[in-house]
């Protein structure tokens, strides 16, 4: 149903006004939703397997799906990393999975947190992509805090198909997203 809801909000909200604003000629011109990815770096994994085994846990509870393995791309002696090792897990979300998770971190995540003021405007690429860091994943109302064993950050970067950070910060703030100062 949510991701209906987000569905439908683009077409029949996000489109028309989007056009408006931006001066668009034609419907396929208006910015859209491409993916979500969830990354949770594990930087103990090399030390401790088991780290990396409840990070994994966490990411498939929190994303419906299950994620791959990211490993090192080179070896970085200051972090006694080697070329393969495992550093962390990462998911990639598109059609209705993306559109869901979208709205439960919009509508239920986000605003659980302790003192939240909205999301940073600021953190664009410059292509229209947003990355948004979190510093807990307990925030996630379906992980269970008794079962974690370590608290940790992760990072959600969405990807649109706006060419400027503009087209992108009106896009999520259309959908819903709570930018501060908004």
């Amino acid at each position: 149903m949510a991701e209906i809801r987000l569905k439908e909000k683009h077409t029949q909200e996000v489109v028309p006004r989007m056009m408006e604003t931006m001066g668009y000629q034609n419907v396929m011109q208006v910015p859209r939703l491409v993916k979500v990815v969830l990354n949770i770096g594990v930087g103990e994994a090399i030390a401790n397997a088991r780290a990396l085994e409840a990070a994994q846990r966490d990411l498939t509870t929190i994303a419906g799906q299950r994620p791959v393995i990211t490993r090192a791309r080179r070896s970085i002696a200051a972090f006694k990393i080697r070329e393969g090792n495992p550093i962390g897990v990462s998911v990639t979300l598109r059609g209705n999975r993306m559109l869901h998770f979208l709205d439960r971190l919009m509508n239920v995540v986000l605003p659980r947190i302790r003192d939240f003021q909205g999301v940073p405007a600021n953190s664009f690429d410059g292509r229209g992509n947003y990355a948004l860091g979190m510093r807990e994943q307990i925030v996630f109302p379906e992980i269970e805090y008794d079962k974690v064993d370590k608290v940790r950050g992760m990072e959600v970067v969405i990807v649109t198909t706006a060419t400027n950070d503009e087209e992108g910060r009106q896009l999520l703030q259309l959908l819903g997203m709570p930018f501060q100062g908004s």
